[in-house]
């Protein structure tokens, strides 16, 4: 913890020397209050970042209507691209925070980007949200600044492997990206198979995440035989795989399991088409589930304006955006520290049930956890209500179909 301690006092004077002419922002009543959306939409993952702008542009409506924050003060909502790149994200966030004055920023997708974000932003001071990455680090770190609505990857793996063992899968694949999503989803199913003696055969590819070609991997993959492929890319690389391991008859004559709810976005079938059909997902959402008041409103909202349903990351983007309105209110300030005290000692409600963010162990700082499902898109064109809920049993509403030409 010291080391982690000198590190952030380094980061910390680099950061302000970059800032120095500058005032971290501030807000009183009746002035807009500035929230940053820092989300890939130019490029790596762009169709869920434009899913999460939506909703937070919807949220900050919401808010707004509802009479805004601190007696009459309204949200304005300040997007910026950070294209899927660790450069660009962290660049964006030093620009949201310095020139544009936001209170608070949501929208991060990419876990690399917002580890490297956490560097900065424990040094100025504006809280971050995760709307979707999902690294333990993110928050294991336990940066002040750093707070999530947002599945962590521990419990993904949890999910996966109580999936595969009710399946009885045995030989398990392995497709992941070198990001610390990628690389950290690998190395976490593999700690949890020799964790829980469940004595499956793992083979790992690791990829660039710039990739165009993966069949060579692919066809190593489809020698080896396996039980079930876990597709662990990310925007274009994981469509990549599946159109690829599509053409060498890899799937879905072998199941595959997407690491994210890509499949649940309008675009997933645009994209892939009947060579889609089959995939396995995981989600965090299923749109028959109940939801809060919020979460209901944001649906009406956004099925109205966009005539589709929305996806997580929209609903979720809609929620941060009412907590933050919340916290200022709690805090009766839009000061960023003031913000985050109040993160910290408040019960808030999102989008599909209360959230908390205590200063907890690991990497349950500052997290608040959705729940976690594996579905499966059997026919071209299905709406995400209409995808049969494989796991848990709990709430299992279909049996794994397996793939045919």
């Amino acid at each position: 913890m010291r080391l982690l301690g000198a590190m952030r006092g380094l980061l910390c004077l680099i950061a302000a020397l970059a800032i120095l002419p500058l005032a971290l922002p501030s807000a009183r009543a009746a002035e807009d209050i500035k929230i940053g959306v820092l989300t890939p939409l130019t490029a790596g993952a762009t169709a869920l970042g434009q899913e999460i702008l939506r909703g937070a542009e919807l949220g900050a409506q919401y808010v707004n209507e509802r009479g805004g924050v601190l007696g009459g003060a309204k949200f304005k909502v300040i997007a910026e691209d950070d294209a899927g790149q660790v450069e660009k994200g962290v660049a964006g966030y030093r620009k949201l925070v310095s020139q544009d004055g936001v209170a608070a920023v949501i929208g991060q997708v990419h876990s690399s980007n917002m580890i490297a974000i956490n560097g900065i932003s424990a040094c100025m001071g504006v809280p971050v949200f995760s709307t979707q990455a999902a690294a333990g680090k993110i928050t294991s770190d336990q940066t002040p600044t750093a707070f999530r609505t947002a599945a962590i990857d521990d419990d993904r793996v949890v999910a996966w492997l109580g999936f595969i063992k009710q399946q009885g899968f045995r030989k398990i694949a392995l497709l992941g990206e070198n990001t610390d999503y990628g690389v950290g989803l690998i190395q976490g199913v593999t700690d949890g198979n020799k964790k829980d003696s469940l004595g499956l055969e793992l083979k790992s590819y690791v990829f660039d995440k710039n990739v165009v070609d993966l069949t060579p991997q692919l066809l190593e993959i489809k020698n080896w035989d396996p039980d079930l492929v876990i597709n662990i890319g990310v925007g274009n690389p994981a469509y990549l795989i599946i159109n690829q391991a599509y053409d060498i008859k890899l799937f879905p004559e072998k199941p595959m399991l997407a690491s994210y709810d890509f499949p649940t976005q309008p675009i997933y079938w645009q994209t892939v088409g009947d060579k889609g059909r089959y995939i396995l997902y995981i989600i965090y959402y299923h749109p028959n589930q109940k939801l809060t008041a919020i979460g209901e409103k944001a649906k009406e909202l956004y099925s109205k304006k966009y005539s589709e349903p929305p996806i997580f990351g929209t609903l979720n983007a809609f929620g941060q955006m009412v907590i933050l309105a919340d916290a200022i209110n709690k805090a009766g300030s839009a000061k960023p520290a003031d913000i985050m005290k109040a993160l910290e000692t408040g019960t808030y409600t999102n989008f599909n049930g209360p959230a908390s963010f205590p200063r907890a162990e690991g990497v349950r700082w500052h997290q608040a956890s959705p729940s976690l499902m594996i579905a499966q898109g059997t026919v071209k064109d299905q709406l995400a209500k209409d995808a049969p809920i494989l796991f848990p049993a709990s709430v299992k509403t279909g049996s794994l179909v397996k793939g045919s030409r």
